[in-house]
């Protein structure tokens, strides 16, 4: 990523708050100006003991106009790093929303290739790291480089060698610093890549530390663990070994002024050019214009730190979304119809997951799914929620293709229970109300009542209004389930879709379950993906599919009788359940 594209994103973000970017600035003048006015106060008390004429009134005078300054310096100052922060907390915001937004349009299989840890570190730590020296760089960065023109151009009234003098060491200290930066940019991307890897391996070890424990490998992950912690260790010394030299020979001349001052301005007094209070004057000004200049070291750092973070986040920022429409269509009939479509995750032909197929799931009918692990049974539910676009053909709802209907109408035309189920951090009241955020509470209770979640959350002490974080670890799979089915009753939504909805069931809830889903899908639309065939016996059509193809379909009673596929999936199941029994 170049400067300008990284800079040019970060200003889009901040068109919000432009204007407190720019009276920051203002604000940050000020400031500057009230800190040379003690400068100029000194001057005028050094004056006075120089000429004889030194009284208490007049020092206390200057003394209060060198406090006045100071004063304005740090009271200004405040005003403005306030109004920057505000700033880059505003592009925070901005970018994270963005990102979410983002997130919520892209197709799914691209948010999901995402890991959870690498998403959290961009949307949270990444952009996390653009406030500090956003918000400092603006007034603060703008005020060194102010301050030290003004000093320079004081010093330069006084006398124009003595203004020379003063940054002779400039150039002595940038050589230095030049060397040292020659191949900062390759140093600071490498150990961005690092650091990257070193946070990876420290989220799996973290996230996989069950795994390891169970399988007694803690020796061997804890050893990559420690060598990815050893190695970014060993880079970060090396590269400040190959820096440290030249880094304190510059930050050791830099500010070592006086090396051309003493020695010139001692030289022009002699020669009468410099009075006693002028030499004083500007060795004085000269210890005060290359100190803000020393911070500008810090900011080249956080200038790459801005870049890096901002380019993470444009990966997000940049996300391909799924093609929206906003005319919102009348959609009169809920019957469902894939016409020769074929998908892959990849976009190659020879990775497809469903290839050529066409498929009809009337209104008001109940449509099962069945078939082998990877046969395309939950990427059939998927494409009609339209979480990805198909590759090859199309997808109707009412004979409607689903890409010429809004993203937003389509969300409200289906709703969609998985296997994995997630309760977001509030009471499980609200978890339900998700379904439908405009629902009473009456309608939230009477929904989990449909779907047999009264029973459970009545025993907790809290009931309805416990909080999902405190019942998480009391909900078994089955019960996070039932809340999920109540979502979709509240939501009342004309098409149902089951992602193994009953795959956390142990038969003692099983039935609970099923009166669950009566519930739910009374006169709906209803697609059911299921592994337990014995809840799929009462549908109006099987599916049974194969390698992204339909082997075969009909009702349960004429999928045995014609024997294959379904029939020895059933006589599987069947044994599975007896063994259950058996063993209980």
């Amino acid at each position: 990523m170049n400067k300008e594209s990284w800079l040019k994103t970060v200003m889009k973000f901040a068109k919000p708050c432009k204007r407190k970017l720019f009276f920051s600035i203002f604000l940050e003048v000020i400031s500057v100006a009230g800190g040379i006015v003690p400068y100029f106060g000194v001057y005028q008390i050094i004056i006075l003991f120089f000429e004889g004429k030194q009284s208490v009134r007049d020092i206390l005078f200057w003394t209060s106009i060198c406090l006045l300054g100071y004063v304005i310096k740090l009271l200004f100052h405040a005003f403005s790093t306030t109004l920057s922060h505000i700033s880059a907390y505003t592009v925070l915001e901005g970018m994270r929303m963005a990102m979410a937004n983002r997130l919520m349009h892209a197709p799914l299989g691209t948010v999901l290739n995402q890991t959870v840890g690498n998403l959290k570190s961009i949307i949270i730590d990444r952009v996390e790291t653009i406030e500090l020296p956003l918000a400092h760089l603006i007034p603060e960065g703008f005020s060194n480089l102010l301050l030290p023109i003004c000093v320079f151009i004081y010093l330069f009234v006084i006398d124009w060698r003595m203004a020379l003098a003063s940054i002779i060491t400039i150039p002595i200290a940038f050589i230095a610093y030049g060397f040292m930066m020659r191949n900062f940019n390759e140093k600071y991307s490498d150990y961005m890549e690092a650091s990257t890897y070193v946070n990876g391996v420290i989220v799996e070890y973290v996230e996989g530390i069950e795994v390891i424990k169970t399988f007694n490998q803690s020796t061997t992950s804890y050893e990559k663990f420690e060598k990815a912690i050893y190695s970014f260790k060993e880079y970060t010394l090396d590269w400040f070994r190959s820096t440290w030299k030249l880094m304190n020979f510059g930050g050791a001349v830099l500010p070592s002024t006086l090396l051309g001052t003493l020695p010139i301005g001692i030289l022009l007094y002699k020669q009468g050019s410099l009075s006693p209070a002028e030499l004083t004057m500007c060795m004085i000004l000269s210890l005060g214009i290359i100190g803000p200049l020393t911070s500008f070291t810090v900011f080249i750092n956080d200038l790459k730190s801005i870049e890096y973070a901002v380019k993470d986040a444009d990966e997000l920022l940049n996300l391909i979304e799924l093609e929206n429409t906003d005319k919102f269509v009348s959609i009169k009939e809920y019957d469902i119809e894939l016409n020769n479509v074929s998908f892959s995750y990849d976009g190659t032909h020879s990775n497809e997951v469903l290839s050529s197929l066409s498929l009809k799931i009337p209104q008001g009918n109940f449509t099962a799914l069945v078939g082998p692990s990877g046969s395309g049974k939950s990427t059939i539910a998927r494409l009609i929620a339209r979480f990805w676009d198909v590759s090859e053909g199309e997808i109707k709802i009412g004979s409607t293709n689903i890409k010429e209907i809004p993203l937003s109408q389509l969300c409200d035309m289906v709703s969609f229970v998985t296997q994995d189920n997630f309760l977001f951090n509030c009471s499980l009241l609200e978890n339900i109300r998700l379904g439908n955020p405009k629902a009473t509470d009456e309608e939230v209770l009477q929904a989990a009542k449909s779907a047999c979640c009264d029973e459970f959350i009545s025993n907790f002490e809290k009931g309805y209004h416990t909080s999902a974080g405190e019942a998480g670890g009391r909900l078994s799979g089955g019960e996070k389930q039932r809340i999920a089915i109540a979502r979709a009753i509240l939501k009342d939504a004309p098409i149902v879709i089951l992602d193994e909805a009953t795959a956390f069931t142990d038969p003692e809830n099983e039935d609970k379950i099923q009166k669950s889903i009566a519930a739910l899908t009374k006169g709906k639309t209803l697609l059911v993906i299921a592994h337990r065939l014995s809840t799929i016996k009462s549908a109006d059509q099987i599916i049974v599919l194969e390698k992204g193809k339909i082997k075969s379909k009909g009702t349960h009673e004429k999928l045995l009788k014609e024997g294959g596929l379904y029939k020895d999936m059933w006589t599987a199941h069947i044994g599975a359940k007896l063994w259950a029994v058996n063993q209980e």
